[in-house]
């Protein structure tokens, strides 16, 4: 069983700044890739970033120069820096994991809220 236990979401003006952490654990082998999805109201999921395990990055173009993705290998851990967020980033966040020979994770998802 995998557990991915994300934090750091919250309220924010906009132009304000978050940090969100997502913390894998439980039966996890030959993690390939973890990442970071939203999902607006009457909207459908859509990719944020994700980096491999090798440090290779991908990221949305609506968040290119805002957002950087991170992660502690050793820790099993992803991280995004959010800057200069704006009201439309306004979402639930939801952690991912690719692991083992073809499984996908995700976590419970946290809230990000950006006022304008």
């Amino acid at each position: 069983q995998v557990q991915l236990a994300e934090s750091g979401g919250g309220l924010v003006q906009a132009g304000g700044s978050l940090r969100l952490s997502c913390e894998a654990s439980g039966s996890i082998f030959s993690i390939s890739a973890m990442g970071w999805y939203r999902q607006a109201p009457g909207k459908q999921r859509e990719l944020v970033a994700t980096i491999t395990k090798g440090g290779i990055t991908n990221y949305a173009d609506s968040v290119k120069g805002r957002f950087t993705i991170f992660r502690d290998n050793a820790k099993n851990t992803v991280y995004v820096q959010m800057n200069s967020l704006k009201p439309e980033d306004t979402a639930v966040y939801y952690c991912n994991l690719k692991w083992g020979f073809n499984s996908n994770s995700w976590g419970q998802g946290t809230q990000v809220t950006v006022s304008s």
